[in-house]
């Protein structure tokens, strides 16, 4: 990576350098290569190909400098090597990718360069290449504008937006955003509930359109040597979420002296689950240095995401208290964070109040 250590995409691009990098998409969106029938479990890949085997789309491409593979050991679970490596970026998934909520667990090592393990994909219409890093050899690139942090599966992940001018893309050459979420601390194994990230991400205004490959990834690159391997399932995607009903107005808290108020709206629902979004506005003139918004959840509902805020609680009586980066706001303003729950309560909270030191 030239200006920014992460993916070989990114990297070339002088982005973050996370999975799948600009002219590595260019490349296996460009070399179209089909393998003779399924692979069988056991088998091993060292040159530039994208296909689907045993159910399983998957890529493997590498600059040429080096040596790198990728093993086929089911539709499941891979394994790579890489020698000397200039920049190579392999991984397993689904063409098209989804709101999907991912379970893995992996190993990777490494000495010399970097490497990451990452759930990667593109999206059209915006043209959007995006990122969820879990691990990491080295150090991740943060290239780019933090836009803010969401908690989701136990970790919190730095949301980070750059974008890519002129450059190459599974469209060609163009110039598009990349969405990064960077795990504060490194994990192996777990969950990825897809779903979060992108409610997350849209909330900053960074909408995915209509999804392409989605792969969880191997990358490396910068001359080092190392190992990886994964295996992978999924969960149900959530159903597709719907309008606030009519019937259920944004629900106002009262303001405090001090003149914070917090507005509540719920903006999706599904089964088992809603998402809902909490405006923090200063209805005074003066800037408020801080807030802090308390309500009750209803009965039966558990936060299991939340982000552009630090919740205390996740059931019952919650505060929810701004995050660095939207602490101030400014006389006449507004802010606002998200989250999602489940459970069988679907009703709003109540005694939603804030307060402003």
């Amino acid at each position: 990576m030239d200006d920014v250590p992460v993916h070989p995409q990114v990297r070339r691009r002088g982005r973050v350098g996370l999975v799948i990098g600009g002219l590595c998409a260019v490349v296996l969106a460009t070399v179209a290569l089909v393998l003779p029938g399924i692979a069988n479990a056991a088998t091993q890949i060292c040159s530039n190909q994208s296909n689907t085997s045993g159910g399983s789309y998957y890529q493997m491409w590498s600059n040429g400098q080096g040596s790198a593979c990728i093993t086929l050991n089911s539709a499941t679970n891979y394994s790579t090597t890489w020698s000397g490596i200039g920049d190579f970026v392999a991984g397993a998934g689904w063409n098209p990718g989804s709101n999907r909520t991912i379970n893995y667990t992996s190993t990777l090592s490494g000495s010399g360069g970097t490497a990451l393990m990452a759930l990667y994909g593109w999206s059209t219409n915006p043209l959007v290449e995006y990122y969820v890093i879990d691990n990491w050899v080295g150090s991740p690139n943060r290239a780019g504008t933090l836009m803010g942090q969401v908690t989701s599966d136990g970790g919190t992940y730095d949301i980070i937006e750059h974008q890519q001018v002129n450059q190459p893309s599974i469209q060609g050459t163009a110039t598009f955003n990349q969405y990064l979420a960077i795990r504060t601390s490194r994990r192996t194994s777990g969950t990825i509930t897809f779903a979060n990230f992108v409610s997350a991400w849209a909330s900053h205004g960074m909408n995915l359109g209509t999804m392409n490959y989605q792969i969880m990834a191997t990358e490396a690159w910068g001359g080092g040597s190392g190992s990886s391997s994964v295996s992978l399932s999924t969960g149900n995607p959530p159903p597709p979420t719907s309008a606030p009903p009519t019937s259920r107005p944004p629900t106002t808290g009262p303001p405090s002296g001090n003149g914070c108020r917090a507005t509540y709206a719920m903006t999706g629902s599904w089964s088992g689950g809603l998402q809902a979004s909490v405006v923090v506005a200063n209805s005074g003139s003066s800037a408020l240095n801080g807030w802090t918004v308390h309500l009750t959840l209803a009965s039966g509902q558990t936060i299991n995401s939340l982000w552009d805020g630090v919740n205390t609680g996740t059931s019952g009586a919650v505060t929810v208290r701004n995050a660095p980066y939207n602490g101030t706001i400014a006389g006449g303003g507004s802010t606002s964070f998200g989250y999602t729950v489940t459970g069988t309560g679907s009703g709003a909270p109540t005694n939603i109040s804030c307060t402003s030191p």
